[in-house]
Formats: C-alpha cells, sequence, structure tokens
C-alpha cells in the first residue's frame, strides 16, 4: 500500500509538470487544454518515456509514422505534445465531433470512415472514447493558478500560463 501511495502523489505532481507546453499547444491548436491532458493521461498517464507494444512513444502515444508525417521527434517532450495536439485538432477538423476525433485518434482516420463516420466496434477504441471523456470532465474543473517573475523581478499571476516560462502555483 505505501508504495501505492507515494506512486499516486508522484503522478498527481507530474500531471501538472507539462502544462505550460499542454496550454501553449492546445492555445496554437485551438484545442480545450483540458482535453488534451485527458488524451495523454489515457494515452501515457503522462509518462514521457512510454513506449506501447505497438510502437506509440511518448506522452500523446505517437506512432513512429504520425511523427514523421508531422515533423516531430516523438521522444521529445514539447514535440510530441506538438504533434500530438496538431494532429488530435486535425482529427476534430476532419470529423467535427470530439468523440469522433479521438476514435480518429486511437484507431486512425480510416477506421471512422470505414463504419460510416461513427466510432469503429472495436472495444479498445470505445473503451479509449468513453475513458478520454471521463478524465476531460475530471480536468475541466481542476482549477490552477499559475505565476512568473520576470528578470526585474515583477511578479505575474494567471489563471493558465500564457508562456513556458510560467509556473504552477502549489496548493
Amino acid at each position: 500500500m505505501k508504495n501505492t501511495k507515494k506512486t499516486e502523489k508522484k503522478e498527481k505532481k507530474t500531471n501538472y509538470k507539462y502544462d505550460p507546453l499542454i496550454y501553449f499547444y492546445a492555445d496554437k491548436y485551438n484545442l480545450d487544454p483540458a482535453f488534451v491532458k485527458a488524451v495523454i493521461e489515457a494515452e501515457s498517464n503522462f509518462n514521457p518515456n512510454d513506449v506501447s507494444c505497438k510502437g506509440a512513444v511518448g506522452l500523446m502515444q505517437l506512432m513512429p509514422r504520425t511523427a514523421d508525417g508531422l515533423k516531430v521527434n516523438p521522444k521529445n517532450v514539447e514535440e510530441n505534445i506538438e504533434g500530438g495536439t496538431k494532429y488530435l485538432n486535425y482529427m476534430y477538423e476532419k470529423f467535427g465531433d470530439s468523440k469522433l476525433a479521438l476514435a480518429g485518434y486511437n484507431a486512425g482516420p480510416n477506421a471512422v470512415k470505414k463504419y460510416g463516420k461513427k466510432i469503429p466496434p472495436y472495444k479498445e477504441t470505445q473503451n479509449y472514447v468513453e475513458k478520454v471523456l471521463q478524465n476531460y470532465q475530471k480536468h475541466k474543473s481542476d482549477k490552477q493558478m499559475w505565476y512568473f517573475v520576470d528578470e526585474k523581478g515583477c511578479f505575474y499571476i494567471s489563471d493558465s500560463p500564457k508562456d513556458k516560462r510560467y509556473k504552477r502555483v502549489e496548493k
């Protein structure tokens, strides 16, 4: 039991570690940061070194071929978040629906097209869509504050990181 508690604490702290990048790229690609965080949690549980048995890499579990097409290095945390967020936005623009975007992100856009622009009948994909949506509800309600101190000592605070220099206020 002690081991589990240590892991949970570490995961919760790790949860916020990548937020400045998540907020930055979510804004760049017109996505809700809570939605991007929900995908990352479902994909890798915020483990940047995660590699799936199918070869998907990093926080957003980019397949090497997808990463190549996006011109990102999936092993680089920032590029992984940028590539995954860009691809998620592409899926959303392609299908116009968050559930179908998630299904396309998980199973590929051709699978969604094959089943008449519906969530494919793959158990893994159906479970994935539900898991991300549950994670999304949790992350939407997670209110945070961010701060930044510039080189002159001026202190700035915000409800979202305006750029990569902002740090999360620990409660």
